[in-house]
């Protein structure tokens, strides 16, 4: 069994973070390859401002932390705000360093015309620095809100993420058995 962290990114109030990630989980819990842990950045209390190193490590980093380490592969599910991607969400990667390194993450980015695109382009710079690896393919949702089904239901049947969200799982899986693989046969060291 592989072990997926989603990770809703968006901490604001009104936020469709929840919808996507709830969405994104249940495609991932059908598989019987994986197990799905949901962490939600608004409930993990994490603080806003960075300690020293030397500083003891505050509670809700403590906390958080090996649900992360635990992770075989990461699903981060981000807005686009301002071109970017939110602030709390930077912080929470900032907060780790080794839970991240030598495993797959997949970005599932929402927003208006360009779906979350320039979030998830920013996202890959700072995974690449912590030395995971983002997968190629991802899931975009541009103008999301069109893919409401006449009874509010989340996607309709005819939208475009219903495909890509396979085609990002099985992408996801296979970097994560790769990577796994590879860190229980030599320790990852930077």
């Amino acid at each position: 069994m592989l072990r997926m962290a989603v990770i809703i990114g968006s901490t604001r109030d009104g936020r469709f973070g929840p919808t996507v990630a709830g969405w994104f989980a249940g495609h991932a819990r059908r598989r019987p390859d994986l197990t799905v842990d949901l962490i939600d950045l608004a409930e993990a209390g994490l603080p806003a401002t960075l300690t020293d190193h030397d500083a003891p490590v505050p509670a809700p980093v403590k906390e958080l932390a090996p649900r992360l380490a635990e992770a075989d592969a990461f699903a981060v599910v981000t807005p686009e705000y301002n071109q970017s991607f939110p602030a709390p969400l930077k912080t929470a990667i900032d907060w780790y360093y080794e839970e991240w390194q030598a495993k797959p993450v997949a970005l599932v980015s929402y927003g208006r015309e360009s779906g979350g695109l320039n979030a998830a382009a920013q996202l890959r710079q700072v995974f690449a620095e912590l030395h995971a690896v983002t997968i190629r393919d991802g899931v975009v949702l541009p103008r999301y809100w069109e893919d409401f089904a006449p009874d509010g239901s989340w996607p309709k049947p005819t939208a475009e993420c219903n495909t890509a969200v396979r085609t990002t799982l099985d992408q996801l899986c296979w970097w994560a058995r790769a990577l796994r693989d590879a860190r229980d046969k030599t320790p990852y060291t930077t």
